[in-house]
């Protein structure tokens, strides 16, 4: 798996809703280069538990909908005489 990258908006945002946090949970004021390396660190250790999750969780949702897709097919078969 290559790194997770953002985009420089991305990151602005993600960086913005750090420094929030730390300043409406922890009154805590959360200098711009803390957030950035905060989120470096975040996405470097804990990105690929919650990648892979989306993953698992996209295959689930499309397993269940090529079943469905699967039983509409039988459902179109035309009776052999």
């Amino acid at each position: 798996m290559s790194p997770i990258k953002f985009t420089a908006n991305e990151k602005s945002l993600l960086i913005d809703k750090l420094q929030r946090y730390f300043l409406k949970e922890l009154e805590q004021e959360l200098e711009q280069f803390d957030a950035d390396f905060l989120l470096d660190f975040f996405t470097k250790e804990l990105g690929a538990v919650y990648y892979n999750r989306g993953l698992y969780d996209a295959q689930a949702l499309m397993s269940e909908k090529l079943e469905l897709i699967s039983e509409q097919i039988v459902e179109l078969e035309l009776p052999i005489t």
